[in-house]
């Protein structure tokens, strides 16, 4: 079993900035891949960014690319999100989320308890 513990959300303006941190414990060597989903009040969750074990491979939704760098802390199952220029539609709850691999996230992945992120505008 994988726990994650997430940190670092709240309210910013919008151009603002934001770390999100998602630390794993447990059984890690069992879901190396780490990364972020959001989800808005009334919509589905949706992927936000993604990085493999090593950290030297990651995915971008499009709609932070540019804006969002996930970045992987050596030696340590620790992610983090650093968000930039934050718009009024970034406001979610943010979710890690460890796996196997990136591409079976969304499906079998192990979530944390989420953390709010409000951009104001």
């Amino acid at each position: 079993q994988v726990h994650l513990v997430e940190s670092g959300g709240g309210l910013v303006q919008a151009g603002g900035s934001l770390r999100l941190s998602c630390a794993a414990s447990g059984r890690t060597f069992s879901s190396p891949a780490m990364g972020w989903f959001r989800q808005a009040p009334g919509k589905e969750r949706e992927f936000v960014a993604a990085v493999n074990w090593s950290g030297g491979s990651s995915n971008y939704a499009d709609s932070v690319k540019g804006r969002f760098t996930i970045s992987r802390e050596k030696g340590k199952n620790t992610v983090h999100l650093q968000m930039i220029s934050l718009k009024p539609e970034d406001t979610a709850v943010y979710y890690c989320v460890a796996s196997a691999a990136i591409a079976t996230m969304a499906r079998s992945g192990t979530w944390g308890q989420g953390t709010q992120v409000t951009v104001s505008s």
